[in-house]
């Protein structure tokens, strides 16, 4: 039975908790790995969120260093999900990860006003593009995964739907509440989620997620004003140089903090102070378990995978001026920070994916069903017959083009539109290409 004292858009909260999250928390640790671990820590920020809700329900809104007091238990358990993402980017769940991890930050919008709910709508939709390659991934092999996306995209969507009901135009403070910072002595624990519980405490994150958040609307336009309206007094919090800090009136103060050639060791005289940049890593170009690893090659041009296997996976790492070869079926390549380089391979299970990529080049000689180009510039692409069904998914790229050929053989041309165009239908937003090629 809900606490008769908690209001509401609380109890509603709870609910949001004790049903979809505790689906998504099964489901993540049926799969387990770092999918459980990392799901642990999502579920660790969405119940942080919950307790700081108990807190606005009792209190009037803050000011803004209060707000980010209370608010940081949450920016802390947000930071430590997308720490543990990047420390497992080698992962066969990478995409699990990512999904998350992208999306986390939609309990951000405690600090977006007046319209907080499309902002998760945003989360959701940046969710959806590794979602969508988890179920290209698994749809055919493990439903257990294509269910655990579903779970996490309704977990956004009916956060969404919360906050459209109870803070359509931002948090719903307590008019007639206690001060904030007196209110959270008195706030109840999170609920536990019942499949399991509850996860280790986050690490402490290297950043603020919050550190950025401003008074928004009028209050920061009046915060700036009030700065700019002391004139000759805006000066005033700046410290006093007395005579006796003065280099030209003592000059004492000029000897000190020079350093001697006398000071400095025999066997350092000379030397550079100029920071030595990082050594560049080993390259590595080996198979670990089912991953063929790919890593910092420079100038390599005839690397050759073979003897794979379809279960297999294969991943460029930072590589430069590399031309890499991929013999027999594979489940997936991954080409991720790489300049200069080309991929050229036969069948693929599942997806081909760039990311973060400058000057690439990928020539399909089999069937492929999916290429995801995301963050990258300048990328040539050719497919065989074979491969002409293949979806091509863009984002945040420029200067894509693709290369088909013709019944005689030729390579024609494409260019994949960067612009977009959206027109109101009147019950939605139509969008095309505004460059459409000639």
């Amino acid at each position: 039975m809900a606490d008769e004292n908690l209001h509401p858009f609380v109890v509603h909260y709870d609910e949001l908790v004790d049903g979809l999250l505790a689906q998504f928390t099964h489901l993540s640790n049926t799969i387990g790995g770092v999918v459980k671990q990392m799901a642990d820590l999502a579920a660790a920020a969405v119940r942080t969120q919950r307790q700081f809700l108990v807190v606005v329900s009792k209190s009037k809104q803050p000011t803004q260093d209060v707000l980010m007091n209370l608010l940081k238990p949450t920016s802390d358990c947000i930071q430590a999900v997308q720490a543990f993402r990047e420390k497992n980017r080698t992962s066969e769940w990478f995409n699990h990860l990512s999904a998350i991890s992208e999306s986390i930050s939609a309990l951000g919008w405690v600090t977006v006003s007046p319209t907080p709910g499309p902002f998760v709508k945003e989360m959701r939709d940046a969710a959806q593009f590794y979602t969508n390659k988890v179920l290209v991934a698994y749809k055919d092999k493990d439903k257990i995964h294509v269910e655990w996306t579903k779970a996490w995209i309704e977990l956004l969507t009916q956060l969404q739907a919360y906050i459209k009901q109870f803070h359509t135009t931002g948090l719903s403070w307590n008019v007639a509440g206690v001060d904030a910072s007196s209110a959270t002595n008195g706030a109840p624990p999170p609920p536990p989620i019942r499949s399991g519980g509850p996860p280790p405490p986050p690490p402490p994150p290297s950043a603020d997620f919050f550190a950025d958040a401003k008074p928004s609307g009028d209050d920061a336009r009046l915060a700036l004003m009030r700065e700019l309206n002391k004139g000759t007094d805006i000066t005033s919090g700046l410290k006093k140089v007395t005579d006796d800090q003065k280099t030209h009136k003592n000059p004492a103060l000029k000897s000190q903090g020079v350093v001697h050639a006398s000071d400095i060791p025999a066997g350092k005289r000379g030397e550079s102070t100029t920071p030595k940049a990082a050594p560049p890593k080993p390259p590595k170009f080996e198979l670990e378990g089912k991953k063929w690893l790919v890593e910092y090659q420079n100038g390599a041009q005839n690397l050759v995978i073979q003897e794979t296997e379809m279960n297999q996976s294969v991943n460029l790492y930072k590589c430069k001026d590399t031309v890499v070869q991929v013999k027999g079926k594979v489940n997936s390549i991954t080409v991720d920070s790489c300049v200069k380089t080309a991929v050229v391979f036969d069948d693929i299970v599942s997806v081909v994916e760039f990311i973060n990529c400058q000057s690439i080049q990928a020539q399909s000689m089999g069937k492929v069903n999916t290429i995801n180009i995301e963050k990258t510039d300048a990328a040539q692409i050719y497919l065989c017959k074979d491969s002409l069904s293949c979806e091509i998914v863009t984002a945040k790229c420029s200067a894509i083009n693709v290369s088909v050929p013709d019944d005689t053989g030729d390579f024609v041309e494409h260019p994949i539109p960067e612009q977009f165009k959206s027109i109101f239908t009147g019950k939605g937003f139509k969008t095309e290409p505004a460059d459409k090629a000639a």
